[in-house]
């Protein structure tokens, strides 16, 4: 009797002190999350990191809409070219910029000796790795598992959905007042396009873009046009139709005259993988394999 009195003391201990540890490492994990001062320069990282349930002391001003609770942060200027200075000012702890923007913004940062994370979000086993990776950084593995499991769920149905002849794919990439170039499957569109079963009528080659040319555009055959405006869709949209109005080249093909020409619009797509992915996967799938 008094034997089983001890163990049971002793369990009883030992469950005191696991609860004490547990509440130890909550109260530090907490401390470190208040002491952290995160930057986002891009509307796909701020959508991470509200999947991940984390604050942002800055963000990026854009016509794209930003998760509810970060709409009184401060803002720190475009993606294409955010304000150093007002960064500075936030004190932050880490920046976050996604990696294709890495020569346009090194040189400045570095001036000001801000400490910047790129990140890599050309497709989207980058996009699963990103949320992984910093899920585990700040604690939020949960939440990281779970979006990886929708993004996971999604890519199982897409595939499933795929029959006969691949659909011939030609994917575009409009500006406000630059026109237009061409994205291969290197890029994140492209990496969607080839999840969902679809062949890309441009080989990459190395490149990720590719400028139009008429000649060559003329000799593709595309069943499908995807068209993404990069930014200001008021502006590059119209921009698209203009074109596609106006160069004959575009009345020969397949997709134009089927009336399969699409645009990708924001959220759901961007030229970076965003938190977007599965909605973006079912939606291209469905293009490309109408029912």
């Amino acid at each position: 009797m008094k034997r089983k009195v001890i163990i049971g003391s002793l369990l009883a201990f030992l469950v005191i002190i696991g609860g004490i540890a547990w509440g130890a490492r909550v109260f530090v994990q907490k401390q470190q999350e208040q002491s952290q001062r995160i930057v986002a320069t891009s509307a796909a990282i701020t959508e991470i990191f509200a999947k991940l349930d984390l604050d942002l002391v800055g963000v990026p001003k854009t016509q794209a809409k930003l998760p509810a609770r970060y709409q009184n942060v401060a803002k720190i200027g475009s993606p294409m070219a955010p304000s150093v200075e007002k960064i500075d000012s936030l004190n932050p702890t880490t920046v976050y910029a996604v990696s294709t923007l890495k020569d346009q913004y090194n040189s400045a940062f570095k001036k000001q000796a801000v400490n910047v994370v790129y990140l890599k979000l050309d497709s989207v086993k980058q996009l699963k790795g990103t949320l992984s990776s910093l899920g585990k950084q700040y604690h939020r593995t949960r939440q990281a598992h779970t979006a990886n499991q929708e993004i996971d769920s999604a890519i199982t149905t897409v595939k499933k959905r795929i029959h006969g002849r691949k659909p011939r794919v030609l994917i575009l990439m409009g500006m406000p007042g630059a026109g237009y170039m061409i994205m291969t499957e290197k890029t994140y569109v492209g990496y969607l396009v080839k999840i969902a079963g679809g062949e890309n009528v441009y080989a990459a080659n190395g490149q990720s873009f590719i400028s139009p040319n008429n000649e060559s555009l003329a000799q593709q055959k595309p069943d499908v046009i995807l068209r993404l405006a990069h930014a200001l869709p008021d502006q590059t949209i119209p921009q698209f139709n203009d074109e596609f109005k106006n160069n004959p080249v575009w009345a020969q093909m397949p997709a134009v005259k089927n009336h399969r020409v699409y645009d990708l619009k924001q959220p759901t797509f961007n030229a970076s993988a965003n938190i977007n992915a599965a909605k973006a996967l079912k939606q291209v799938s469905q293009w490309l394999y109408p029912k």
